[in-house]
């Protein structure tokens, strides 16, 4: 089964390759009967509609072009059909599926004229005439319409076909990038849920340890047994917390990426941008200012996350060819960070369970940094995330 796989890749890889091949075998098989029998000029009528068939995918609408001129030559010297006449049929249904609509529409109408122009030049030239005539005439023009037309119909199917799969594909790779970021959201999320309950256990910890100090500090020159009591009350707490922040911080680096790559900034904005990008979300960035001042590790970090789970909400909720656009705005007071769509907004998707809980994350994020998040549809269409995050003054 993977052999096979790998055989149509190829084949679909390589077009030109193997259309030239086809191409050669079909003028090996019917030009030579011309030579033998000493009628070169034929030869080279056949050759001359079959040889374009080496671009029918790859050129398509070239390859009509000039099997259509080709054709339209021979009418004109009356010359007789030839077997080349078969890339006819084959360069109508290649351009319905390969070539651009304005091509296709135009085999189709060359097509369904040229029988007529055939059919007329023919009976023309013989002696069958009146009644006779026009019904055989008619009949062998109603042949060649069906002859393009079932050509035609195939390659129109073939394009239809060829078009899903690739929607699908596009879908597949969409997908993909929007459980990627999800799972990149949901880690942070849950690291930061994981640092409020060191946190607490810290603080707490740290709230017995202390009192107990204090305590065996003033009843060490009065009862040393309550000294040591205190003592063991703290050894004991403090290896309670150890044991605890030790489990936590387990849980951390069971992600292989933990240890070793550092939290990202805005200065890997442009690697989050071309991920979205190749997930063909059109993404525009503009950043106006400087900075006043650095903002702490943590305040990036938050900016970051706020693009990364807007864009996110871009791809799952604003439909298809929605484009977005990030903007950095540094003001004397701090970053405004500003994330528009052009989708269908949040009147479209109604809310679910549970929903919405990314933007609140992100609002609790902004918020530990004295600053505000909003979020809402905006007139006339679309959504906009707007985030301020101060600097922090000393």
């Amino acid at each position: 089964m993977d052999r096979r796989h790998e055989i149509y890749e190829w084949f679909r890889i390589n077009r030109f390759k193997v259309d030239m091949t086809a191409t050669c075998l079909l003028i090996l098989l019917f030009g030579p009967v011309y030579l033998v029998a000493d009628r070169p000029w034929l030869f080279l009528l056949s050759c001359s509609l079959l040889l374009p068939l080496a671009w029918r995918r790859t050129r398509p609408a070239v390859a009509a072009g000039v099997v259509i001129l080709v054709c339209l030559v021979q009418w004109a010297v009356a010359a007789e059909p030839v077997a080349g006449q078969i890339a006819v049929p084959l360069v109508i249904y290649a351009t319905a599926a390969y070539g651009p609509a304005w091509a296709s529409r135009t085999v189709l109408l060359a097509g369904l004229l040229g029988g007529v122009m055939l059919t007329t030049r023919l009976f023309s030239t013989t002696a069958e005439s009146g009644i006779l005539g026009l019904t055989i005439g008619a009949l062998y023009t109603v042949l060649i319409w069906m002859l393009v037309l079932v050509s035609w119909t195939l390659g129109d199917l073939t394009r239809v076909r060829r078009l899903q799969l690739q929607a699908l594909e596009d879908r597949t790779r969409r997908l993909e990038v929007e459980q990627m970021q999800e799972r990149k959201l949901a880690a942070a999320d849950e690291r930061s849920h994981i640092a409020r309950e060191m946190h607490d256990i810290v603080a707490h910890s740290l709230s017995v340890i202390i009192t107990q100090a204090d305590g065996a500090r003033y009843a060490a020159a009065a009862k040393p047994e309550l000294a040591t009591e205190a003592l063991a009350t703290i050894a004991a707490t403090g290896r309670d917390s150890l044991g605890e922040m030790r489990r936590l911080l387990g849980v951390l680096r069971s992600d292989d990426d933990s240890p070793t790559r550092p939290q990202p900034r805005l200065s890997d904005l442009d690697e989050l941008l071309l991920g979205f990008r190749a997930a063909t979300l059109q993404v525009t960035f503009e950043q106006s200012g400087a900075p006043r001042r650095a903002l702490p590790a943590g305040a990036e970090l938050t900016a970051y996350r706020i693009i990364q789970e807007a864009l996110t909400n871009v791809m799952k909720h604003a439909g298809p060819r929605a484009t977005a656009a990030v903007t950095l705005a540094w003001q004397a007071r701090g970053l405004q960070v500003d994330v528009v769509d052009d989708g269908r907004g949040a009147a479209a998707d109604p809310p679910t369970a549970g929903g919405g809980n990314g933007l609140r994350g992100m609002g609790e994020r902004v918020s530990l940094y004295d600053g505000s998040l909003t979020a809402g549809p905006e007139q006339g269409g679309g959504f906009r995330v707007s985030a301020f995050i101060p600097y922090s003054e000393a």
